[in-house]
């Protein structure tokens, strides 16, 4: 039971660690005057895929690639059908009112970006440096967007990114950022160490482990930010964060991840788990162009699929 718990503990304080970071992040970004929606788009959704960037790494140090790999595609598989699909359960989340649309064909165009480097069979840093030049292409676009916001001065209409508090003290910005980057390291190297003894215990391979267990847990930053939003009624939070998370995951993640080592492609990524994560992307597109809400149905709809693919998977 050893490397449960320690795995539990890892992951227990990679989510506060990264929970950290964003509100630290958040509110350093609100106090140098970055606009609400451009720190949901970036700040927000790259602090809780701060879990996925250090796993990823670790996973590579430990000579475990597979995981890396799985913890990205299998998180942007739970970020769509879970982390949406779940809280539409407690509360329909009116992405009608969202302009979103430029930043998911954004997310749509690094998945397809993503799936044409796999079928190289490697990510190595050639494949890193075209991913990273493209999250500088979507970076420079958002912060284009952000000098517009200020200019128009619409800030003040704009909803307040999750974790924001106007009145937080320099200090603590400070050592929520500190315990942030200081948490997750150590929380990565904990699940990422005793994920693998697991693996190797139940004969799974490191890439099931990463789908699935790693890709879970690591989502459940999402999933609480999500979560919180949806029942605030702020799904334009909500609906950001998933996608620039997605995209972060995909370009930033992988991107940085592959200068650290060589990320081979199981050809299983290639015949399965690739297609799966770009078909739950497209599923977002009646919520983004056609004005649709992620209702209870649609939660439903959304979190049956989720387990019906883990289910494939584990069988």
């Amino acid at each position: 039971m050893t490397p449960w718990l320690l795995s539990g503990l890892g992951l227990v304080i990679l989510l506060l660690a990264g929970d950290s970071l964003v509100k630290g992040a958040v509110n350093l970004s609100l106090r140098l005057g970055v606009p609400a929606l451009i720190v949901s788009l970036t700040i927000v959704a790259f602090g809780t895929s701060a879990p996925e960037l250090l796993i990823s790494i670790q996973a590579i140090l430990d000579d475990a690639p597979g995981l890396a790999l799985g913890n990205v595609v299998g998180s942007n598989t739970a970020n769509i059908l879970l982390v949406l699909g779940v809280p539409a359960l407690l509360a329909t989340m009116h992405t009608s009112e969202c302009e979103t649309r430029k930043t998911y064909i954004f997310m749509l165009m690094a998945s397809v970006l993503f799936i044409g480097l796999a079928f190289r069979g490697v990510f190595d840093w050639v494949a890193g440096a075209v991913l990273l030049g493209a999250l500088a292409f979507v970076l420079g676009d958002a912060f284009r967007d952000a000098h517009q916001h200020r200019n128009a001065e619409k800030e003040d209409a704009e909803e307040e990114p999750e974790g924001a508090d106007p009145d937080m003290p320099t200090w603590r910005i400070v050592v929520f950022l500190v315990l942030g980057l200081l948490g997750l390291p150590l929380g990565a190297d904990l699940l990422v160490d005793n994920a693998t003894i697991i693996a190797r215990q139940y004969g799974v391979s490191d890439v099931i482990i990463g789908l699935t267990l790693v890709a879970i847990g690591t989502s459940l930053p999402e999933l609480a930010t999500t979560l919180m939003a949806a029942l605030r009624r702020k799904a334009d939070v909500a609906l950001g964060n998933v996608i620039g998370s997605n995209m972060f995951n995909l370009l930033a993640i992988i991107g940085i991840a592959s200068f650290v080592g060589p990320i081979p492609v199981d050809p299983e990524f290639l015949r399965f788990d690739l297609w799966v994560m770009l078909a739950a992307s497209v599923l977002l597109l009646p919520f983004v162009f056609l004005g649709l809400n992620i209702t209870r149905i649609w939660g439903i709809v959304l979190s049956a699929l989720y387990i019906g693919y883990i289910v494939l998977l584990l069988a």
